[in-house]
């Protein structure tokens, strides 16, 4: 905003000369009463007719200036910062705040907002003192009742702002964590509609969404309130300056032109503050969508381009890391170490909650460790530009989402499409034969979270996604868990090939099988390194171990039949 003063300062200046313009009319019709019509010169009407019109034809192209120049801006506003949104929503997400795509929408209303109507009587009311000083000029009197006027009026919108900001503020709230959950509800479809949700999260929704209205219908009526008081006063003074007007001309202290004329400047001096209070809705609406906005950005600093590093070989260093989720109180992983080189398959094993993906995602730079660190090829995971240091790694988390577009789209991480590199990433994959027999290949629309295929596509997708651009580190957080016999067969074979090119890998497993390619495991147990050595040592003590006990069943249980 504040690289785009000038563009303000520009609309400020257009809507001073577009309020002096406003005074062409009421002149006009002052020359015209008073002169024209006393002289009967007809020359003297169509001099002042052609120099109204030409005033007038001035104001309508600042008009239509000045609103092109709010709708550029606003575009301007919106192009320069939805990308950097994107990435603070992403990042906020991922730090636990339950964003979404809300900082989005904030954009949109306060985009909306300035490329509106509803700004310009913002603009228009601190020039509403010209109207009254020449009112005054016309006549004192007049101009003492235009200044109370205007004054009563400045009041309403005060009055207005105090009634209306708090509870417009709750609903807005309440309006955001309304959206939030419905839209937790619609993407969680299947969930929702198969185990009968949908009724209970409804309900959620109709509360929340209940105190919305309730708030809008309240700050809706007082508003409402101010608005007809207002336009009471507004209508109530114009009346009251045509009788004054016309009690001064009676008194011959005034002209029947000045009369009128005062009526009309009258009637434009309040306008902008009658409209401002009619529009301030939408105005606090882009206040909070702006603050909202301002706060997003602020706990989201922008990531600074560092050094373009080389080519990684694939070195990997996980050093003493331990983890805080955000918003929680209890370590996840507990001074985990482990390293994997070039050509190296590392496992991942533990029974659930003991920190795996945790650690992948450590490991791939989705969250920094609350101490230690994480390194590839010496260079901390988060020293590197993000776009850079993703060109690096391959990723497949547990549960592999996919985005509206083609699969072509998707295994090229939905950015410019180089076909041989698609290719080339579904061979090693094993899965481009798979492509071939979807109805349209690599240009199948697979829709929203690849809703068309089943979920050993998903996986084997993402898995060609991982592997796009030959990546030096490659992390794969259960990749067979939605595959069968044929996918799991594949997932090996492409394992095995990455070996031998000299990737590094990082697998999750509950399966022992798919350790077959993995050269060491590390087995983690409440966030911390139980076991590490070769696959064959770590296997067997985890085989050799004894099983848990089964936990003592109540005598009274003991008995009742099953």
């Amino acid at each position: 905003m504040r690289e785009g003063r000038a563009a303000f300062v520009v609309v400020g200046v257009f809507s001073f000369f577009l309020n002096l313009l406003m005074l062409v009319v009421p002149l006009y019709m002052m020359q015209v009463f008073d002169r024209v019509l006393s002289s009967g010169s007809t020359e003297t009407l169509l001099l002042l007719t052609a120099m109204a019109l030409g005033g007038l034809m001035v104001l309508g192209a600042l008009d239509a200036v000045r609103a092109q120049v709010m709708t550029r801006l606003g575009g301007w506003v919106d192009r320069r910062t939805s990308g950097r949104l994107m990435d603070a929503s992403i990042t906020a997400r991922l730090n636990g705040a339950p964003i979404g795509a809300q900082g989005l929408r904030d954009l949109q209303q306060y985009r909306t907002f300035l490329s509106g109507q509803g700004i310009f009587p913002l603009f228009d009311s601190p020039w509403v003192p010209i109207f009254v000083a020449v009112i005054w000029v016309i006549h004192p009197w007049l101009g003492i009742l235009a200044l109370i006027a205007a004054i009563v009026l400045f009041l309403l919108a005060l009055l207005n702002e105090i009634a209306t900001r708090k509870t417009l503020g709750e609903a807005g709230k309440a309006q955001v964590t309304a959206l939030r959950q419905a839209t937790q509800a619609i993407d969680n479809a299947e969930v929702v509609q198969a185990m009968g949700m949908g009724g209970g999260l409804a309900r959620r929704f109709g509360q929340l969404n209940e105190k919305v209205l309730e708030d809008q219908r309240r700050a809706g009526d007082r508003g409402a309130l101010i608005v007809g008081l207002s336009k009471f006063v507004r209508l109530g003074v114009q009346v009251g300056i045509l009788g004054l007007g016309a009690y001064l001309v009676l008194q011959g202290s005034l002209t029947a032109g000045g009369m009128i004329a005062g009526s009309i400047l009258l009637g434009r001096a309040l306008a902008p503050v009658e409209q401002a209070i009619g529009a301030w809705r939408g105005f606090v609406g882009a206040r909070d969508a702006r603050a909202r906005l301002a706060e997003l950005l602020q706990v989201s600093p922008i990531a600074r381009d560092g050094v373009r590093l080389p080519t990684p070989l694939g070195k990997l260093e996980v050093e003493q890391v331990s983890f805080v989720p955000p918003g929680g109180s209890t370590p996840v992983l507990r001074q985990v170490a482990t390293a994997a080189g070039p050509g190296e398959v590392l496992g991942v094993i533990g029974p659930s909650a003991s920190g795996k993906s945790t650690l992948c995602r450590l490991i791939v730079g989705i969250w920094a460790p609350s101490a230690g660190s994480v390194r590839l090829d010496g260079a901390d995971v988060h020293a590197w530009p993000r776009e850079a240091f993703g060109e690096h790694v391959g990723y497949l988390p547990q549960s592999v989402e996919l985005f509206a577009g083609s699969v072509a789209d998707n295994i090229a991480r939905m950015g410019a499409v180089d076909d041989e590199a698609v290719v080339a990433a579904a061979g090693r994959a094993g899965v481009h034969d798979m492509i071939l027999r979807l109805p349209e290949g690599y240009e199948t629309q697979i829709g929203e979270g690849g809703a068309v295929l089943s979920g050993g596509q998903r996986q084997r997708i993402g898995l060609a996604r991982a592997l796009y651009g030959d990546p030096r580190l490659i992390v794969l957080d259960e990749p067979n868990a939605n595959l069968d016999s044929e996918g799991e067969a594949a997932l090996m074979q492409a394992v095995g090939g990455l070996k031998a090119a000299g990737h590094t890998i990082v697998m999750v497993a509950h399966r022992p099988s798919i350790l077959a390619q993995a050269d060491r495991v590390i087995m983690l147990r409440d966030g911390r390194v139980e076991l590490s050595g070769s696959r064959d040592e770590v296997l067997r003590q985890v085989t050799a171990r004894p099983a848990p006990a089964p936990a003592a069943v109540p005598a009274d249980r003991a008995a009742a039949p099953r």
